[in-house]
C-alpha cells in the first residue's frame, strides 16, 4: 500500500537529507519558508513570531517522549481542535500512526550522533486517492520561546508539532487549519471513508433500539482499527467553545479513544451477572475541562465497577481532558459523531472484505450541452443529465453499497484566500440491466446523498440486484472541480464512467446499419401463471435483435413482481420485441408463454397488460397468465 507513496511537490526526503549531511547544513524548506506566508493567507499577524528549531526551544529534543499517546497533544492558538482531535485518535492506533510517521526510529534525534541530524522530517498523508510524502524542515513558530500551535505535554516532545506543520504545508498555511473538519483529517491519516452521523436528527437519545444498533456499529469500527470523533454543534458565534454546565464544550471536536461494554459488579458476581453498560471514552484536545456528569472521573458510579475492571479501562482522576460516559448520555449531550472506517480490501483478512472501485472525474464547462459536465443538481432539470455518470452492478439479491465522493482539496494562498469547498452530492438511479450509454431521462431514484459544502460526501445504502447509475453533481450548475468517486461492494461491481450518449458510428455502420430507434421495455409483473396453486419459480426474458435481458428468478409465486428493464437500439424497428416467461426447473426450464410488442414511437399508450401466448406461428392461442409491460420508443436515440 505504501510502496507507491508520491513525493509531494517532487521533494525527495532521502536525497534532500543526504545533501544536507554532505554539506553539513540544516535543511531549510524553500517550499514552506519560515515567513508570514506560511502562517497566514490573510490578516495581520499578532505578536512577532520567531521560527525556532527544537534545539533552540529546549534541551534534548525528541520526536517521542515515553512513546506516543493521545495525552501528548494540546491545542494551540489556531482553532484546529478538529485536527488535534484527529491526532488524538491517531495516537491511540499504533498501526496507523506508524504509517503517518514513517520510519520514525530513523527520524528520531540521536544524542550520540549529533552529526546525523539534518533538521528534516517527512510524513505521509492520504490525499485525493493517493499517499503523499510531505517533507518539512524543523523550524517551528514560537512566541516567547513557546510553540504557538499544537504542542505536547512534554516540552521536549515534538511529533505533534511537526505533523501539524506538514499538514499545514499541504493546506497552504497554518491559518488554513482554522475551523476545519475532523472527518477530513481522519481520512487523510488513514485513507478510510468518513461517515457523519447526526445524533439529534436520528433521535438516538430517545430510541433505545436505534441507539443500541448504533453502538454496535461504533464498537465494530473501533475494534477494527477505525477512528471516531464527536462534537456538539454550535449554532451561533457566541456558542463556539462555550462550556456547558455538564463540563462539555460546544463547537469543539472530541476524540473517541475507547469504546467498550463495561461489566458491572464485583468479583464472581460480576462474572455471572450479565449486566453490561455501553461506554465511550472521549478526550478534549485542550487536555483539560472534562465531563462532570455520571461516570466522570470522580463520580460514585465507579464504585459499581471492580478495581480490576477499572484498571483494565485505565480510569484516572486527573484533569487530563480524558473521561468516560455512557453511550446514552453521549447521544443526549453530543449532536454529531464521525466514524472513519478503514475499508478492508485484503483477501487475507478474517473480517469482511470489500471490493473497491476508485475513479477520478471532473465537473467541466462546455457550451455544447452534449459535452458540458457541470449541470448542477436535480433542481436544474434542463441540465441535470449534463453531469458525469458512472455505472455499477449489484450482483447479489441484495447488497450493502458504500459510496464516497471527495472533491480535490483547494490550497489556501494569499492570492486566492482560503480554499472553499463546493456544495456537492450525488443521486443513484436503478436503470436497465443492459444500459451502456448515458442517461437522458429520469428513472427510479434508488438513493440520494445529502448536498453539503464538505470535502467528501458519504452514503451507505442497501440495494437489490441490478444495474445502477451514479450522478455526482455540484449543487449549482456551472461550477467546476475535480472529484474522486469510491464505490465499495461485496463482489466486483464493474464500476465505470459512461462517456457516450448513443451507439457510436463506425466504418461498419454503412454496411451493418445504424440504429433508427431506441426502445425501453419494463416488465413490471405477471399474474395467473401456470402452477398457480403452489406458485411457480419463474423468470422473464426480453429479446430484441439478438440482444436479451433476463430477470432474477421469483420463487413460489404466480404473481411475480419482476420489475426488470431493458434498453434496445433497434436497426429493424419493424421487427417486434419478444417478452418470454419461463419456469425455472432443476433439469430443464419450462416455457410458460410469450408476447410480441410492436413498440411503435407513435403508440401513445405506454402501459400494456397482455395475455401470454404459445410459440406457434399459427393463430395465437392464449396460455394461463398475463404480463404487464411498460414500453417507450423514440426515433431520438438520446430520449431515454
Amino acid at each position: 500500500m505504501f510502496s507507491c507513496v508520491k513525493a509531494y511537490e517532487d521533494q525527495n526526503y532521502s536525497a534532500l537529507k543526504r545533501a544536507c549531511l554532505r554539506r553539513k547544513v540544516l535543511f531549510e524548506d524553500p517550499n514552506f519558508p519560515a515567513t508570514d506566508d506560511s502562517l497566514y493567507y490573510k490578516g495581520t499577524p499578532g505578536p512577532t513570531v520567531r521560527w525556532k528549531r527544537p534545539k533552540d526551544i529546549c534541551e534534548d529534543p525528541r520526536l517521542f517522549v515515553d512513546g506516543i499517546s493521545s495525552h501528548d497533544l494540546h491545542q494551540g492558538q489556531v482553532g484546529n481542535c478538529w485536527f488535534v482531535a484527529a491526532c488524538s485518535s491517531l495516537a491511540s492506533r499504533e498501526s496507523l500512526w506508524q504509517k503517518v510517521i514513517p520510519d520514525w526510529k530513523e527520524q528520531e534525534w540521536d544524542p550520540e550522533k549529533p552529526n546525523a541530524y539534518a533538521g528534516i522530517f517527512h510524513f505521509h498523508f492520504w490525499r485525493f486517492g493517493e499517499w503523499v510524502d510531505v517533507v518539512i524542515d524543523d523550524r517551528l513558530p514560537t512566541v516567547n520561546n513557546q510553540l504557538i500551535y499544537c504542542h505536547s505535554s512534554s516540552r521536549n516532545e515534538f511529533w505533534c508539532a511537526l505533523v501539524e506543520k506538514a499538514y499545514a504545508k499541504l493546506a497552504g498555511c497554518y491559518q488554513a487549519l482554522d475551523g476545519g473538519n475532523t472527518a477530513d483529517a481522519l481520512v487523510d491519516f488513514t485513507g478510510g471513508v468518513s461517515e457523519p452521523i447526526d445524533l439529534t436528527e436520528g433521535g438516538f437519545a430517545h430510541d433505545e433500539a436505534k441507539r443500541n444498533q448504533l453502538f454496535e456499529r461504533v464498537l465494530k469500527v473501533h475494534s477494527r482499527g477505525g477512528l471516531i470523533s464527536a462534537s456538539i454543534k454550535a449554532v451561533t458565534a457566541a456558542d463556539m467553545e462555550a462550556r456547558l454546565a455538564c463540563g462539555l464544550v460546544k463547537g469543539h471536536a472530541y476524540a473517541i479513544t475507547d469504546v467498550r461494554k463495561v461489566r458491572l459488579g464485583h468479583g464472581l458476581l460480576a462474572f455471572f451477572k450479565s449486566e453490561k453498560l455501553d461506554m465511550i471514552r472521549l478526550r478534549n484536545p485542550w487536555g483539560e475541562r472534562e465531563w462532570n456528569g455520571p461516570w466522570s472521573d470522580t463520580s460514585e458510579e465507579w464504585q459499581k465497577v471492580s478495581k480490576s475492571e477499572r484498571e483494565k479501562m485505565g480510569v484516572t482522576v486527573q484533569d487530563d481532558g480524558e473521561f468516560w460516559m455512557t453511550f446514552e448520555d453521549m447521544c443526549r449531550y453530543f449532536t454529531d459523531i464521525i466514524k472513519c472506517r478503514l475499508i478492508n480490501t485484503s483477501y487475507l483478512s478474517v473480517h469482511k472484505t470489500w471490493e473497491e472501485a476508485r475513479l477520478r472525474g471532473a465537473w467541466t464547462r462546455h457550451e455544447d450541452p452534449q459535452k458540458n459536465r457541470s449541470g448542477g443538481c436535480i433542481n436544474h432539470k434542463d441540465t441535470f443529465f449534463q453531469n458525469p455518470q458512472y455505472i455499477f452492478d449489484v450482483k447479489k439479491p441484495e447488497d450493502e453499497v458504500l459510496i464516497c465522493i471527495q472533491q480535490r482539496p483547494k490550497q489556501s494562498t494569499r492570492r486566492d484566500g482560503k480554499g472553499e469547498n463546493l456544495a456537492i452530492g450525488f443521486d443513484i438511479y436503478k436503470v436497465e440491466e443492459n444500459r451502456q450509454y448515458r442517461m437522458h431521462s429520469l428513472q427510479h431514484r434508488a438513493a440520494s446523498s445529502i448536498y453539503i459544502n464538505s470535502r467528501s460526501v458519504f452514503l451507505r445504502t442497501d440495494q437489490p440486484e441490478g444495474r445502477f447509475v451514479i450522478i455526482p453533481t455540484t449543487f449549482e450548475p456551472g461550477h467546476t472541480g475535480e472529484f474522486l468517486l469510491r464505490v465499495f461492494t461485496d463482489v466486483p461491481s464493474n464500476c465505470q464512467e459512461l462517456r457516450l450518449d448513443e451507439p457510436p458510428r463506425t466504418c461498419w455502420s454503412s454496411l451493418c446499419g445504424y440504429p433508427q430507434q431506441v426502445t425501453q421495455v419494463q416488465v413490471q409483473r405477471a399474474t395467473g401463471l401456470k402452477d398457480s396453486s403452489t406458485g411457480a419459480n419463474s423468470y422473464v426474458i426480453i429479446k430484441c435483435e439478438g440482444d436479451k435481458v433476463r430477470s432474477a428468478v421469483w420463487k413460489g409465486t404466480s404473481t411475480p413482481e419482476y420489475n426488470v428493464k431493458g434498453i434496445f437500439y433497434r436497426k429493424k424497428p419493424g421487427q417486434p420485441i419478444t417478452v418470454q416467461v419461463w419456469k425455472h426447473r432443476v433439469l430443464k426450464d419450462e416455457f410458460l408463454g410469450q408476447v410480441h410488442l410492436k413498440a411503435d414511437p407513435d403508440d401513445l399508450q405506454t402501459l400494456h397488460t397482455v395475455h401470454l401466448q404459445d410459440r406457434s406461428g399459427r393463430q395465437p392461442s392464449d396460455l394461463p397468465g398475463t404480463v404487464t409491460v411498460c414500453v417507450f420508443s423514440s426515433t431520438s436515440l438520446t430520449a431515454v
